[in-house]
């Protein structure tokens, strides 16, 4: 990746989402402990919370039956692209397979519910903390203000929101938590595209929709 990544400015001075740059952390990742990002994450986040339905690249014959299909809406009909992808390098970056119970688990954990040995308290905390507006930067019409460490950050009427979104192959997810009341909401769907001939159905813009409406209608309910 790295003879058409450019560094566009300084580090820390402005917003820009870098996919690669999540890549370079993995890799750093792996540089420190002498392990494969998937066996890290496995040995130190996904067995302590208990995630054990969660796993990187191709679907494990046990759950293959748990495993939704990707589909692309064209031409006003939805076309399967099969279950599974490979992310290559790109694994550390939005390589995670993860039902919804197992993200439960790990919204848990970030909101205080669940103990497990994986991150102290405190670095949570750091980790929401702003770093950096984010402004025009802002992708795929997310109602973020501000970005901590790897971490969006939304402010809202009486507090604020902590979260983060992807996409791979077809599949979009999201969630957000609130650290103080300890609400948290996730979503997920396996389609993307455009449907119809005047754009009736657009996946990506329906996704955004939904998270815009609950940060600002159904998270205040919480309060």
């Amino acid at each position: 990746m790295m003879p058409w990544t450019e560094l566009l400015f300084e580090p820390g001075s402005r917003f820009g989402y870098s996919n690669p740059g999540v890549v370079f952390l993995g890799r750093i990742v792996e540089l420190a402990s002498g392990e494969s990002w998937e066996a890290y994450v496995e040995k130190w986040i996904l067995r302590p919370l208990d995630m054990r339905h969660s796993y990187f690249r191709h679907t494990p014959p046990h759950l293959t039956a748990q495993r939704s299909n990707a589909y692309r809406l064209e031409a006003g009909r939805p076309v399967p692209r099969g279950p599974d992808f490979d992310p290559g390098i790109t694994v550390s970056n939005s390589g995670l397979n993860a039902p919804v119970p197992d993200l439960v688990r790990y919204l848990a954990f970030l909101a205080g519910a669940l103990d497990a040995p994986v991150l102290e308290r405190a670095s949570l905390e750091e980790m929401w903390a702003p770093v950096v507006a984010v402004g025009e930067g802002a992708a795929w019409g997310e109602p973020h203000e501000e970005m901590g460490l790897a971490f969006f950050l939304t402010s809202r009427p009486g507090g604020r929101l902590v979260g983060h979104a992807g996409r791979q192959w077809s599949h979009h997810s999201f969630f957000y938590l609130d650290p103080d009341t300890g609400a948290g909401a996730i979503g997920v769907v396996n389609s993307d595209g455009v449907a119809g001939p005047h754009r009736e159905l657009d996946a990506r813009a329906l996704m955004n929709e939904v998270r815009s409406r609950l940060v600002s209608e159904v998270f205040p309910l919480f309060r």
